[in-house]
């Protein structure tokens, strides 16, 4: 009897002294939240504005831990190998979850073993045009790549981004020959279409928005089933003939292999309640990107729809990387 006494409190003790597994008790530390690529762009931007009123919410420090490099993949290495305890998470675009894995020969972190957590926002893609290009639309921008073979270039973030697939999708869907100029990001591929020197990019809408209102590009059309929040006045991909022209930026949070559910629950609940602001939505908005707040079942199911789209244009452009 006194052994199963002190066994009891034993397990007792342990489970008080476990943050992952004591009910009510996480956080109990400050949360790490890894953005696997550098500060100020759309994946930094919108984790820190959700960051921030997590913090305020667990009454604890919500960090950002930039940690870019190899495609996104030295973060999500960092996150993967983290303690399962909530404390440490990773905010991230398609690259590391969905696709890099299909580009590397081989990933030093399993994609398939992170715990979905939500979805924070989708960004749809446009396909953006240098303002002097002889096509309005992307019917004409087939028609007119059609009519000369090899002459239209595209540009990219670099190999295997998805700008780099995405327009590659454009290009297997219509069966038109473009040239890709891969670029360091999209910040000089948008610089080079402005300048005229590339013919189109089909990256996320919150990069090229603002040249757009400026009347520096011109939106041919957006990459998503539905037209865009930011410019309701662009046509979708049923739109411009193109249904199945699916090609969107989004940004979702995971936590390492093993972390327990009650925690990726409550943690799913109130970034949930975050991006229901206001003040959230409209900063999102601003972004370019809509807010989800998706269930765990329903991110889990949106990573693995991402994945196999993603799969498929990899293998049909037969794309690998180092």
């Amino acid at each position: 009897m006194m052994k199963t006494l002190l066994r009891s409190t034993l397990v007792a003790l342990l489970l008080a002294a476990s943050p992952a597994l004591a009910q009510g008790t996480w956080p109990q530390k400050q949360v790490r939240v890894i953005v696997p690529f550098p500060g100020g762009g759309s994946n930094d931007t919108l984790c820190r504005i959700v960051a921030e009123k997590l913090g305020a919410a667990w009454n604890q420090p919500v960090i950002i831990d930039n940690r870019p490099g190899a495609g996104g993949n030295v973060g999500a290495e960092i996150a993967f190998r983290a303690d399962a305890d909530g404390h440490t998470l990773l905010c991230s675009p398609p690259g590391p979850l969905s696709i890099n894995h299909n580009l590397y020969k081989t990933l030093p972190y399993d994609w398939a073993k992170f715990v979905p957590v939500t979805v924070l926002a989708v960004v749809p893609n446009v396909i953006t045009a240098r303002l002097d290009l002889p096509a309005n639309t992307a019917q004409e921008l087939v028609a007119l790549a059609k009519a000369s073979p090899g002459k239209l270039t595209y540009a990219s973030q670099g190999n295997g981004s998805t700008s780099h697939l995405s327009a590659q999708m454009l290009v297997t869907m219509t069966g038109i020959d473009m040239v890709h100029v891969p670029y360091k990001g999209e910040g000089p591929a948008l610089i080079d279409i402005i300048a005229g020197r590339v013919d189109i990019f089909v990256g996320n809408i919150a990069a090229a928005l603002r040249f757009q209102k400026a009347r520096q590009v011109k939106f041919l059309g957006v990459t998503a089933r539905s037209r865009s929040l930011v410019a309701p006045e662009v046509p979708d991909a049923a739109e411009i003939g193109l249904p199945d022209l699916i090609a969107s930026a989004w940004f979702a949070v995971v936590a390492p292999p093993g972390t327990p559910d009650a925690v990726v629950q409550k943690i799913n609940a109130d970034t949930a309640a975050a991006l229901k602001l206001a003040d959230v939505r409209a900063k999102f908005l601003e972004q370019g990107a809509e807010p989800q707040g998706a269930s765990t079942a329903a991110t889990s199911a949106f990573i693995k729809e991402e994945e196999a789209r993603w799969r498929g244009v990899i293998k049909s452009a037969n794309v690998t990387l180092e």
